[in-house]
């Protein structure tokens, strides 16, 4: 059976693309991965096509969405053991559907009011859809922000993934390569963190 994550954030920024092509490169180390882009940006399919051309290792890829979309979700689970989907950073069509679809919902928030602020959208759709939905602190350095963050998301009783992801120049260097953070610098910070990270979404997932 394919575990469906799709990876969704009304706000621009709070490296949404960033955590689902990560996520696609450590888990095919491990499992059959496909990747959906249906992102109106295609941060990406650009991040792919930089893969394809150093040759980096393979995992299905797609960029379809509309009215083509369900389709594509239903060609994606045949094959495969996990589907990824980096959803629009708007509550469309699209991605109701994405979160329909999920097995798991992650919101990635900065440690910032405006992106928990757009996540109670997310959240609230993936409540309406009978979603399982985890927050995923991102670009979190320590400190009096992160602090604050984690106490408001306490506060306010949203659920959230136990690791946190810092605020890590290896994340954006090695997606400018078309690479993930496990291949580009296996034994970094980054790496560790992102590792942790599956390891919390596998205890949901099973």
């Amino acid at each position: 059976m394919t575990v469906v994550i799709t990876v969704a954030q009304q706000k621009g920024g709070a490296g949404k693309s960033t955590l689902a092509a990560n996520l696609a490169v450590a888990f095919a180390a491990t499992r059959r991965v496909a990747l959906l882009d249906i992102d109106p940006q295609h941060s990406l399919a650009r991040w792919h096509a930089l893969r394809v051309a150093r040759g980096a290792s393979a995992f299905a890829f797609s960029a379809e969405s509309g009215w083509r979309l369900g389709n594509e979700l239903d060609r994606l689970r045949r094959g495969h053991d996990l589907l990824i989907i980096d959803s629009p950073p708007q509550i469309d069509t699209d991605a109701r559907l994405a979160v329909r679809a999920a097995d798991l919902v992650l919101v990635p928030v900065q440690p910032s009011a405006p992106d928990l602020w757009a996540a109670e959208g997310t959240l609230k759709l993936a409540a309406a859809e009978r979603r399982p939905a985890r927050l995923v602190l991102n670009r979190a350095a320590a400190g009096k922000l992160r602090t604050d963050m984690e106490a408001e998301i306490l506060r306010l009783d949203y659920p959230r993934l136990e690791t946190v992801i810092g605020n890590r120049a290896g994340f954006a260097s090695a997606f400018a390569q078309g690479l993930g953070i496990t291949e580009a610098a296996p034994k970094s910070t980054a790496a560790v963190e992102l590792r942790a990270l599956l390891a919390d979404i596998e205890r949901i997932t099973g």
